[in-house]
């Protein structure tokens, strides 16, 4: 072509697309803004969850530092996080658009879906006080109490070992040979690296976290646990490394071999899966590998939970304008006086088909009592 020269006009480039998705992103960003706000509840609001005896947000104990106002510094870094994080997104993606790390930070937010479960399996127990949904929406309300907004930024946490793990693997890699163990078996490798990462991440966050009353592990397993028994009780062993479940394959799903490609790629290509559009399927890949991932974490401690192994409870109760999540009735042997709650999943589900346990009066001087807690 000479200069001077015009492009046909089938030929020439056009923003009108561009323009298009971006309009179409603020809509949808507006939509799920205006649900979120339509929607937000704060406090013990349901009768499925509120205790009519207490009136106010009494805490029988103090939170971390004697800090009283850790809800709303959680509040103001759930608004401030996100919005870095949407910024930070967007702008990655139209300098990159369908990066597999971008695809795999929607991945891992979009597994939110599953919490209210993953919060049952553990006795995660949330503070009614966090912004949340509405307690009796039926996938919310599988939660013992609440399900809050702040799990929205998951993404932060399980794709976070990925970055520190691949920097090390690479600089490791860069001072050995090509015959090396690192070399020979790179997922293996990163896998590892993310094991040890992300069990010691998870450790940290998750024990200044329950110490902050932000939630708690009502009941946990003695064995492998740490404070048993009170109300910040933490199941470290199980916790820590079941999460990883989760964080290694959205970490080795990322690397890329000697072709330049990732493993979610590669995966996506063999399937077969929308080859003609390989992004999609590629994202597809990531989404289903995840989702199985975290229902293997959910496994585990549902394990625990139908042995009936997880006998110590976190005293004192921490929430009383919420009923004690009981589904067990071992804080009712402990002597605390209720009101209880079951949940919704306290029949078959928890191994016990006629739900919760009827108990005699318990004798006096249990720990859960308030006299001694």
């Amino acid at each position: 072509m000479t200069t001077g020269q015009t492009l046909p006009s089938t030929a020439r480039p056009t923003a009108a697309p561009k323009r298009s998705m971006t309009a179409l992103g603020v809509v949808l960003a507006l939509v799920v803004l205006g649900t979120i706000a339509y929607n937000a509840r704060q406090g013990a609001v349901s009768p499925r969850i509120a205790n009519p005896t207490v009136s106010g947000v009494p805490r029988p104990v103090e939170a971390l530092w004697g800090k009283t106002d850790w809800v709303s510094t959680f509040h103001t870094y759930t608004v401030v996080m996100m919005a870095v994080v949407a910024t930070g997104f967007v702008v990655a993606w139209r300098r990159h658009p369908r990066h597999p790390v971008l695809l795999m930070a929607l991945v891992a937010t979009l597994i939110v879906w599953q919490d209210p479960i993953m919060n049952w399996a553990p006795y995660a127990v949330y503070n009614p006080q966090l912004w949340h949904w509405p307690e009796d929406w039926p996938l919310v309300s599988l939660s013992p109490t609440v399900e809050p907004f702040i799990v929205i930024g998951y993404v932060t946490f399980y794709l976070g070992p990925y970055f520190p793990a691949i920097w090390v693997l690479r600089r490791i890699q860069a001072r050995r040979s090509f015959d090396s163990f690192v070399w020979r078996h790179p997922l293996i490798s990163l896998a590892a690296l993310i094991f040890v990462i992300g069990f010691v991440y998870d450790a940290m966050m998750e024990i200044f976290l329950v110490r902050t009353q932000l939630y708690i592990y009502s009941q946990v397993m003695p064995f492998g646990s740490i404070f048993v028994g009170k109300f910040y009780q933490f199941p470290l062993l199980w916790e820590s490394a079941l999460v990883t479940l989760v964080m290694i394959p959205a970490g080795v799903l990322l690397y890329r071999d000697d072709t330049g490609r990732t493993q979610a790629e590669k995966l996506a290509q063999r399937v077969g899966v929308f080859r003609s559009r390989p992004a999609l399927g590629t994202f597809l890949m990531m989404f289903a590998i995840l989702n199985v991932a975290y229902f293997a974490y959910g496994a585990g401690f549902a394990i625990i939970r139908v042995a009936k192994l997880a006998t110590s409870v976190a005293c004192p109760w921490p929430f009383p304008e919420a009923k004690v999540y009981d589904p067990n009735a071992f804080y009712e042997k402990e002597g605390h006086p209720g009101p209880f709650s079951a949940g919704l999943w306290a029949g078959w589900m928890s191994a016990q088909p006629s739900g919760r346990p009827h108990l005699e009066p318990p004798k006096s001087g249990g720990r859960c009592e308030p006299d001694h807690a």
